[in-house]
């Protein structure tokens, strides 16, 4: 049985890509490579059919085509970042590229020209390659001081027009993955490392806000700063207390690393704890310490995409391996969940409501919104209609189910203002390419990444335009 949702006057939908995603090398020097670049070209076989950030949708060249599309879909916000690695010359002396930075420009206006409200992330994996091979990237200080020269010049050229800025996208992930995990390039496992990038992306966050402040730009152009969190909603397998010790430390190392300091100013005192017993403290003054409390966030976009689920560890450790926070629990398969086979992950559109809620209750009910939500799905062509175009049910199955639980969160008193979906179009991601799609927009690689429309994005646009959709009545408002 089916329920009529409706949508808040003043809660905004929009769509988010990445500039490393979509924009492709084009006019791209030799010396401005990427963290993500380098990656591609020291290891390509890993990308998915060999496909990267070379090209991927070629938005540099085609933006233009692309919010076309976003006016038709009448998407009011539009995120994505600006790529650090070719928006400078000289990132010691941040000596702007002007042919990018106009690039930069051109498409701000564009959005604002088609009434969709441009949202401006500073980094989304984007390092310069030169500052990890010079100075191990986030591992270092001086990068963290670089990259508030690079926003002073972001702030100054983009401050007039842009509203919403955010320092990071899911600034836990890039070491995650390479230092803590070592599944990507340069695959180093190391937990101190990666304790050290993390403290470093919360300074560099602070340090900005600190620079934002004393430039006036919410006084002058009622621009916000924040950050963009990938919280792992962690569900512990049972009520017992070894699950539940499983849950909150998971939650401590993944979770409450970014979103304490970035709302609340200081690291957890258990999380301080655990660093310490374990031997990966990072390296951190009272006068970082004190910037950190400081400069807050205005508030924060979060990612969300499925739970994860843990239990107590029933095996033992080896002591012989560094350190790793799966020291304290195992990975849980909930028996019966609903799963996306093509990226498998589970399906649970309650963690929205969930995340809602804590953010009420936990975060003194700041400010915040869903920076991004979707579902990835191979060989999508094969759901084309006669016409041609995907009609991808199970994606407005999906978007209608977390829209849904969100909005009984704002319903119940939690301060979120808006919805952004990951996709706006089919885009590169990282090792698995084109595999998975995401996107409103179909990008077609068999013909020149031809763009068309899926089922979903009339889907959103309805939506949109009546601030009312259909979903499945659980009697979750009864």
């Amino acid at each position: 049985m089916q329920k009529t949702i409706n949508v808040p006057k003043d809660f905004f939908l929009g769509a988010a890509v990445s500039a490393w995603q979509t924009e492709g090398w084009s006019g791209k020097k030799e010396t401005q490579d990427s963290f993500l670049d380098l990656w591609y070209k020291e290891n390509k076989n890993v990308w998915h059919n060999g496909y990267g950030p070379a090209v991927a949708t070629d938005f540099k060249n085609r933006y233009k085509e692309d919010i076309g599309y976003m006016k038709q879909i009448g998407l009011q916000n539009f995120r994505t970042s600006i790529n650090w690695s070719r928006f400078l010359l000289d990132y010691e002396n941040a000596v702007v590229d002007e042919e990018y930075a106009s690039y930069i420009d051109d498409m701000i206006n564009e959005l604002i020209k088609n009434n969709v409200e441009p949202m401006i992330c500073l980094e989304h994996y984007e390092l310069p390659a030169e500052l990890f091979k010079q100075y191990g990237g986030w591992g270092s200080k001086h990068v963290v001081d670089l990259f508030v020269k690079y926003a002073e010049k972001a702030f100054e050229r983009y401050g007039d027009r842009v509203k919403h800025w955010f320092t990071f996208n899911e600034p836990i992930v890039i070491q995650t993955r390479v230092y803590l995990d070592a599944v990507r390039y340069p695959f180093e496992q190391n937990t101190q490392k990666w304790m050290q990038w993390n403290f470093n992306k919360n300074l560099a966050t602070a340090k900005v806000i600190r620079l934002f402040k004393q430039m006036g730009l919410k006084d002058k152009y009622g621009a916000k700063i924040g950050n963009i969190i990938n919280p792992e909603v962690a569900y512990a397998r049972s009520s017992a207390e070894h699950d539940q010790k499983a849950a909150r430390i998971f939650d401590l190392f993944y979770n409450r690393i970014f979103l304490d300091p970035s709302i609340k100013g200081e690291f957890p005192a258990e999380l301080i704890e655990l660093m310490n017993k374990h031997d990966i403290a990072f390296e951190a003054t009272e006068k970082e310490l004190q910037i950190i409390k400081e400069n807050t966030v205005d508030y924060v976009g979060l990612n969300i995409y499925f739970p994860y689920r843990v239990k107590a560890r029933s095996s033992a450790w080896n002591e012989e391996t560094p350190f790793h926070p799966s020291y304290y629990y195992e990975s849980f398969d909930l028996p019966g969940r609903k799963m996306n086979p093509h990226r498998g992950w589970e399906i649970y559109p309650q963690v929205m409501y969930d995340i809602a809620m804590r953010m009420k209750e936990e975060y003194g009910n700041i400010e915040w919104f869903i920076a991004e939500n979707g579902m990835g799905v191979e060989n999508e062509y094969r759901f084309k209609n006669e016409e041609g175009m995907i009609q991808d049910d199970y994606r407005i199955e999906f978007i209608s189910e977390h829209l849904k639980w969100l909005l009984k969160g704002v319903e119940e008193g939690s301060n979120c203002t808006g919805y952004m979906l990951w996709a706006f179009s089919d885009n590169v991601s990282p090792m698995n390419a084109f595999k998975n799609r995401y996107g409103l927009v179909e990008i077609n690689l068999e013909e020149n990444r031809n763009r068309a429309l899926k089922k979903s994005a009339y889907w959103l646009k309805q939506v949109i335009e009546t601030k009312q959709f259909d979903a499945e009545d659980e009697n979750i408002y009864k």
